[in-house]
């Protein structure tokens, strides 16, 4: 039986453990036909490791959203596995700890630049470097979370999301008279809001999503 993205090649990013949503999604995208590119960042070895778990082990190319350098050669790095890609998911994101569960006023703008950096603007910025491997017909997705409130504990992480919303719909305006789609899927709520304000919190439970254009 074929499967849904049979002959598809796809660079996937934000693997860390194979509890990352993002080892789930190269899973299920090996499963339905998939060729499979992962990135890592810092503990390659570990990412390396998770990527032997897939059904299909996947290649991984190392990429730090902050190093220009990476961001220079991610298109060639990503060549010597596939001649081209039909689509790319952003899953990156990472906030000091300043500015998550402590008072959103009290963080500073050092660690409020590392939070818009990575999850936000690396979304730019990951998209400008494969754009040479992207043709008529491919995709970008981006992992959203809910940005439309001011979720406690979430802080600056919740305005990074604010402006990764903003920067999507920027991204698709442009892209897409060249016939490449980009898309946003946020996980859904769906139980009563936790005693533990965080979302991280184990019984915050997703089991829905949501797309934006």
């Amino acid at each position: 039986m074929t499967g849904l993205l049979e002959g598809k090649r796809l660079l996937i990013t934000g693997v860390i453990t194979d509890a990352s949503i993002a080892f789930h999604v190269a899973r299920v995208a090996q499963e339905q036909g998939a060729e499979v590119v992962l990135t890592g960042f810092g503990r390659m070895s570990l990412v390396q490791r998770i990527a032997q778990r897939l059904p299909k082990p996947a290649p991984v190319v190392e990429l730090d959203v902050q190093n220009q350098e990476h961001l220079d050669t991610l298109a060639d790095r990503v060549r010597e596995h596939v001649d081209g890609l039909d689509g790319v998911v952003h899953a990156i994101g990472f906030a000091p700890q300043s500015c998550l569960g402590a008072p959103f006023m009290d963080a500073p703008w050092e660690d409020v630049s590392v939070a818009m950096h990575v999850s936000a603007y690396s979304y730019k910025a990951l998209v400008a470097a494969v754009r040479p491997l992207l043709s008529h017909g491919s995709s970008v997705v981006g992992l959203d979370f809910d940005a439309r409130q001011a979720w406690p504990a979430y802080n600056w992480m919740g305005a990074a999301k604010a402006a990764f919303e903003s920067i999507n719909r920027y991204m698709a305006r442009d892209l897409g008279p060249d016939g490449i789609r980009v898309n946003l899927i946020s996980a859904a709520r769906c139980a009563p809001w936790p005693r533990s304000p965080s979302p991280a919190s184990p019984s915050w439970r997703r089991c829905g999503a949501r797309r934006r254009r």
